[in-house]
């Protein structure tokens, strides 16, 4: 399987993002936004954003409905991994994963500071796929790192916690931190 690639659209101008893309090989980008558009980008809407890259002989998919960070009613990111069409969602982009090179993106460009790193790549990872973060200077870095970033000094061994469970309290402080008011 190929590894799985993530990027935030954060303010790009579109040629950069197609940019990116493309210098990451991607072949479908796979849309996780609950709601795909943006006012202050639209060139990030749904349509618009699938014309742009089908130009570029990139495939859009759009699996906001499944794997989307909105969950309702006070809902956690285990909630809506807990939830069938979620596993479904993902089983998809694993066996596409098998075929071509995927991209999951999201609006946010530091992945911790979006729910396609702290809800989808987590759990895709812990389904032993390669995850790769595409950044806006043109770097790609591993998952692994960016694990090791969110553990922080929890990284080192701990005679209580294995490293999942350390991993576990640390996606979720940050899921926390990522829906405080600003």
């Amino acid at each position: 399987m190929n590894p799985i690639r993530t990027i935030g659209h954060s303010s790009h101008p579109i040629e950069r993002f197609v940019d990116l893309l493309q210098a990451g090989g991607v072949t479908v980008l796979v849309d996780v936004r609950s709601t795909p558009w943006s006012r202050r980008f639209p060139q990030f809407g749904k349509d618009r954003l699938a014309k742009t890259l089908a130009e570029a002989g990139i495939d859009y998919v759009h699996e906001g409905a499944a794997l989307g960070g909105k969950p309702g009613a006070g809902g956690s990111y285990d909630d809506l991994a807990a939830r069938p069409d979620f596993a479904e969602a993902l089983d998809r982009v694993t066996e596409r994963a098998g075929r071509q090179v995927l991209c999951l993106m999201c609006a946010e460009k530091e992945p911790l500071d979006c729910h396609r790193t702290v809800l989808v790549s987590r759990r895709l990872a812990e389904r032993g796929v390669t995850i790769e973060h595409l950044l806006a200077d043109g770097g790609i870095r591993p998952h692994t790192e960016v694990e090791e970033a969110l553990l922080g000094k929890r990284a080192s061994p701990d005679l209580f916690d294995d490293r999942a469970t350390r991993l576990a309290r640390a996606y979720a402080d940050r899921e926390r931190a990522m829906r405080r008011p600003a």
